[in-house]
């Protein structure tokens, strides 16, 4: 067994630092609760671009740019010392961390971000980095899309840990992916959440036979303090839920165990046994006995897609 919890709380939006330093007071919290996996929402740091979905295209282009600016200079750049701070809290609480931020770009042209999510090792390594494999609508203005080489599952001494971003989980043949290298924790952190939102984790919990940790995005009025650029247009009720949450943990075979968690902030908890994954699959197992690789075949290209190559 192990405990699992998801944060389900506001960034300080687009401040990467006072982000993540918020970020390791919850782990420290966590930890003090027997936590040993914790999981955070898409794009933790420094926030959902939620102004996307209300900005007016070709019409507010200068809001646009500013705000797209504020929010590199706030990206995390995996080539710097950004992630320590998570690192080094995560090897002191011998905690995994699964974390979704903005990632900027560090060893090209420093002008793309990416939506990322990263699993941080209880020793405090990087395991893996998942770039989105593509943006949402209005997301395709902010974020570049994504290559397959995190598209992987890592095993930990718990279970095998793998996840999808938002609606990549609405991709059959990237959830085919992990199903096919085993995973039994899956990870889905996101912004979108509803009922619709919930009855797709039950889904993916029945079809993968795996435990399901969807980590709902907060986010409300007053979390866009006075000086955010728009403030008055964008968002001018404080008391305004922007998104409530939703953050849900469901078992293999798609029972809701925990949540779904709305208009809250704090831990989503859970005990789980990784292996009812493993045993789920006695009845159903889509990438292994009910399969039929003599009729389908899927290749995955897990190779970093790079703009340039050297000799």
């Amino acid at each position: 067994m192990i405990k699992v919890a998801i944060a389900q709380v506001a960034p300080v939006v687009l401040d990467k630092a006072r982000t993540i330093e918020k970020a390791v007071g919850i782990i420290r919290a966590a930890a003090q609760e027997g936590i040993e996996l914790l999981v955070f929402p898409e794009t933790f740091i420094p926030t959902y671009p939620a102004w996307v979905w209300r900005l007016r295209p070709g019409t507010d282009y200068g809001l646009s740019e500013e705000l797209h600016a504020l929010l590199l200079d706030n990206s995390v750049d995996m080539e710097s010392k950004d992630l320590e701070p998570l690192q080094a809290v995560a090897a002191e609480t011998s905690m995994t961390v699964v974390i979704g931020m903005n990632e900027r770009d560090g060893r090209f042209s420093r002008g793309t971000i990416y939506n990322a999510l990263v699993v941080i090792g209880p020793g405090g390594t990087i395991l893996n980095r998942h770039r989105k494999l593509m943006p949402t609508n209005p997301e395709r203005m902010v974020w570049g899309m994504g290559d397959a080489s995190g598209l992987k599952v890592v095993e930990m001494s718990y279970g095998r840990l793998g996840g999808l971003i938002c609606w990549e989980n609405f991709m059959p043949l990237a959830r085919y992916g992990l199903y096919a290298q085993g995973v039994e924790i899956y990870v889905a952190p996101t912004y979108d959440q509803g009922d619709g939102w919930v009855g797709s984790m039950q889904h993916i919990a029945r079809e993968g036979r795996c435990w399901v940790l969807s980590a709902g995005t907060l986010l409300r009025g007053s979390d866009f303090l006075p000086d955010f650029p728009g403030k008055t247009e964008l968002y001018p009720d404080d008391q305004e839920w922007v998104n409530p949450g939703g953050s849900v943990i469901v078992a293999p075979g798609g029972e809701i165990v925990a949540g779904p968690m709305y208009r809250d902030e704090g831990l989503l908890v859970c005990e789980l046994d990784a292996t009812l994954s493993v045993r789920g699959k006695r009845s159903l197992d889509v990438a292994g006995h009910y399969s039929r690789p003599d009729l389908f075949e899927l290749e995955i290209d897990g190779d970093p897609l790079e703009p340039i190559e050297w000799d």
